[in-house]
């Protein structure tokens, strides 16, 4: 059994890892720990969990853990590690944005499977990826695989309420949230350094813009990107490329069907769709933010890390938000 701790275990995408790891058949929870819930039962904070664990809230006890699950915000992460010396055999696989930018000039490895899955099966510590730049990168690899990248690449995408996190906002409470949608950090957003690192690993030579536009949703969870850029391939022959760069990834599927969003949401799914408009290749990119986004991915690389099958666990559909 892989034995499993859980730092900053009261948040979203702690409750989404808690409801995929008590089901996993490979995995014992030794700890989940949180600062501000201390003692109480995890039911408490994750109510959908009750009657399924009987957990509480603990001190971090590493010496019977393999890996642990950094789920604090961003920028804690860091400071933990700096405070908090883990023994070395302990796997990290951390879901802030930490160190996922030139994550291996840090000692960490980017934990996208679909792009590194080579390197995270030999890894010890994990830059789990940003919700977006999943959505993102998984709609653009087989381009930037097959040098296809020629010109500006643009996207506008949007996000369920839930990949703000759990601490409430002026922009987050279901006042201002509700019956609204808005624009927010275009072209500026944090998760274009990762996107674009990214794209240099598979075509260095790559040098125009991504041009990004990030919206926040009236719904709870779930990430739709639109992205298009030039591209030579007619559309049977983008399809083929496409089928051809995922087949042996399991989570990903490409289909000729428009997707929307509840197609994946609470699941670890991504759903690609093209078309073409001329010089124009349309991708159209669905994920659930808090699963392949986060939470779900994060497994999917401790599957990775530890030797056994990629979906192990995650056949599942966790009911969240």
């Amino acid at each position: 059994m892989i034995k499993v701790g859980i730092i900053g275990g009261a948040g979203y995408t702690a409750g989404e890892l808690l409801r995929i790891l008590l089901w996993h058949p490979e995995v014992e929870i030794t700890f989940v720990q949180s600062i501000s819930h201390a003692g109480q039962p995890i039911s408490k904070v994750h109510k959908d969990l009750l009657g399924d664990t009987d957990l509480d809230f603990g001190q971090a006890d590493y010496t019977c853990t393999d890996v642990v699950f950094i789920c604090s915000g961003h920028g804690k992460t860091k400071l933990f590690l700096k405070q908090n010396k883990l023994p070395e055999h302990i796997k990290i696989i951390d879901l802030s944005m930490d160190y996922r930018p030139q994550a291996n000039d840090k000692g960490f490895i980017y934990g996208l499977p679909e792009l590194n899955k080579e390197q995270i099966k030999d890894a010890n510590y994990i830059a789990n990826p940003g919700c977006f730049a999943t959505c993102i990168e998984l709609g653009i690899l087989p381009l930037a695989a097959a040098n296809q990248l020629k010109e500006d690449i643009h996207v506008n995408a949007i996000t369920g309420s839930t990949g703000a996190g759990q601490n409430p906002s002026t922009t987050s409470h279901f006042s201002w949230k509700n019956n609204n949608v808005v624009v927010y950090k275009a072209f500026t957003h944090q998760h274009l350094k990762e996107i674009t690192e990214t794209v240099l690993q598979l075509q260095p030579n790559y040098s125009k813009q991504l041009n990004f536009i990030p919206v926040r949703g009236n719904f709870s969870r779930g990430i739709m990107a639109s992205i298009y850029t030039d591209c030579d391939w007619e559309i049977e022959e983008a399809y083929q490329k496409y089928q051809e760069y995922y087949l042996t990834h399991p989570f990903v599927t490409i289909t000729k069907d428009l997707p929307d969003m509840k197609q994946v949401v609470n699941t670890n799914k991504c759903f690609l769709y093209l078309e073409k408009h001329d010089r124009k290749l349309l991708i159209i990119s669905v994920i659930d933010n808090l699963l392949k986004g986060a939470s779900g991915q994060a497994v999917q690389n401790m599957n990775l890390q530890f030797g056994i099958p990629e979906k192990t666990g995650l056949g599942l559909k966790p009911i969240g938000f």
